[in-house]
């Protein structure tokens, strides 16, 4: 659990970062451009590190995909990468990274709570609806001039 907690802080961190320096790239470059290099350095990145490490299958395997829709994966990545690029531009980076977070954690909870995209179904609870509540009660609070 301590190596999950750790992957997610180090994630958090690389986002946000990530978000200021893909919306400077596009204020330079423009958006679609920018989002394009970040998509093809991150392939170029995964690539090698498949090559290196060789832990993973073949790109045969996507083939035998079961559930189809997980091939979006990338597709989705794009927008994402597009869609903070506009967040940070028009919002900042605090406000428009815990934005994003807060509509990460709604949906993932909504994710869970219906069991969708052959994830375990968690009961439904308050506790957790009052959790989202607070986040967004703290967006509102960390925006107010």
């Amino acid at each position: 659990m301590l190596w999950g907690i750790l992957a997610a802080v180090i994630s958090g961190v690389l986002m946000s970062v990530q978000g200021v320096f893909n919306t400077g790239l596009a204020k330079e470059t423009g958006i679609w451009i920018s989002a394009a290099f970040v998509q093809l350095t991150a392939f170029i990145v995964c690539m090698a590190a498949w090559f290196f490490t060789g832990t993973d299958s073949g790109f045969g395997e996507l083939l035998a995909v079961d559930n189809k829709y997980r091939l979006l994966g990338g597709v989705i990545g794009a927008f994402i990468t597009i869609t903070v690029i506009k967040s940070v531009d028009q919002l900042g980076p605090a406000a428009g990274i815990t934005t994003i977070v807060i509509a990460q954690t709604t949906v993932a909870y909504l994710i869970e709570v219906f069991g969708l995209f052959g994830t375990e179904k968690v009961p439904f609870t308050w506790r957790g609806v009052i959790g989202v509540a607070l986040a967004v009660a703290g967006v509102f609070l960390l925006n107010r001039k």
